[in-house]
């Protein structure tokens, strides 16, 4: 089954006609504590392994769609229309492709982001979130979350991660036709927790994570062994958020970036996402650590560090680093 009748057959009882003028939502960006880096299969965007996330508040994606008569979809990104002609707007497209009811109905999507695209920070994992509920919103789909977290990762992984706040876990899943692999929140909560954005690079990062997923599980020897540390990692984290040991989280963490990158260095050719100002950031959070204050990292794929303390050190980090953007988790 490929991805279009996958999702036509979870839609087969939804309504084939708008319910609204316009469907609305909103989608938080999520971070990865536990990565997701690989798949098992890709027609329908399966993992290879499970993963672990907290989403960012009110960081991500707000998105407006209504059906419009014209021959072709017409995409706004903050407040700028979209050529057919760029990727961006021929990949939402294609997504689109699979949702809508037949080949005549044409969208108007307005989308407001106020992250980065494409630079790290999982722009399209709440960009296409916020599709889909938006077009749930618009055709009023009876649908449960976990079906709607399915659709979604079929059009970026991490995007069926945001569809909740706070702690969301994504399950492998065994199936393959993916039933089975979707997300579902955690009942954890860490109310010490602060995240910073540490913007790095804003630009779209040269090497898409599709990619670089695809290199590196396709040439990393290291890979192997990228499952049995998630596996491990993934336990360890679970068991930190329910002893809410804010240490233990953190540490858990960023083992868990640098391991996926050292993964990817190894693969062939290499892949590096970091710059020097990355490799510096980083330095000075070690040196920070050292020296008594408990603040820790991860990263993705691009140059930029999330960071994770505590609210009470909030000040103190704004002083090493000037331009980290504060996000208090208790606040979502």
């Amino acid at each position: 089954m490929n991805k279009k009748e996958f999702i036509q057959k979870l839609l087969s009882e939804q309504p084939s006609t708008p319910q609204k003028s316009v469907g609305q939502a909103f989608a938080p960006s999520n971070i990865a504590l536990i990565k997701y880096w690989g798949k098992r299969q890709h027609e329908l965007n399966l993992p290879m392994t499970s993963s672990l996330s907290i989403s960012l508040g009110n960081k991500g994606a707000q998105t407006d769609i209504r059906v419009i008569d014209r021959s072709h979809d017409r995409l706004i990104f903050n407040k700028q229309e979209i050529s057919t002609e760029n990727k961006f707007y021929q990949r939402t497209q294609a997504f689109l492709d699979l949702l809508r009811p037949n080949a005549q109905t044409h969208y108007e999507i307005n989308t407001t982001m106020n992250i980065p695209l494409a630079a790290g920070l999982a722009s399209s994992a709440c960009g296409i979130a916020a599709l889909v509920q938006a077009y749930a919103d618009l055709y009023q789909w009876n649908l449960p979350l976990t079906l709607r977290s399915i659709i979604c990762r079929i059009g970026s992984g991490s995007a069926c991660r945001s569809l909740w706040q706070g702690f969301v876990e994504w399950h492998r899943g065994e199936f393959e036709d993916g039933i089975d692999s979707y997300a579902q929140p955690l009942p954890y909560t860490l109310p010490t927790l602060a995240l910073g954005l540490l913007i790095i690079d804003d630009q779209e990062k040269s090497l898409s994570s599709r990619t670089a997923m695809s290199i590196t599980t396709d040439t990393a020897i290291l890979y192997e062994a990228w499952p049995k540390q998630v596996a491990h990692d993934l336990q360890l984290m679970k068991h930190a958020l329910e002893q809410q040991d804010f240490d233990l989280v953190g540490k858990t963490a960023e083992h868990n970036a640098l391991a996926m990158h050292a993964t990817m260095l190894a693969s062939m050719p290499s892949i590096c996402y970091s710059t020097p100002a990355t490799l510096s950031a980083i330095k000075k959070i070690w040196q920070l650590r050292q020296d008594g204050l408990a603040v820790y990292f991860t990263q993705d794929a691009g140059p930029n560090l999330k960071l994770l303390f505590e609210t009470k050190n909030s000040s103190i980090l704004k002083q090493y680093f000037p331009e980290l953007e504060v996000i208090n988790y208790h606040e979502q």
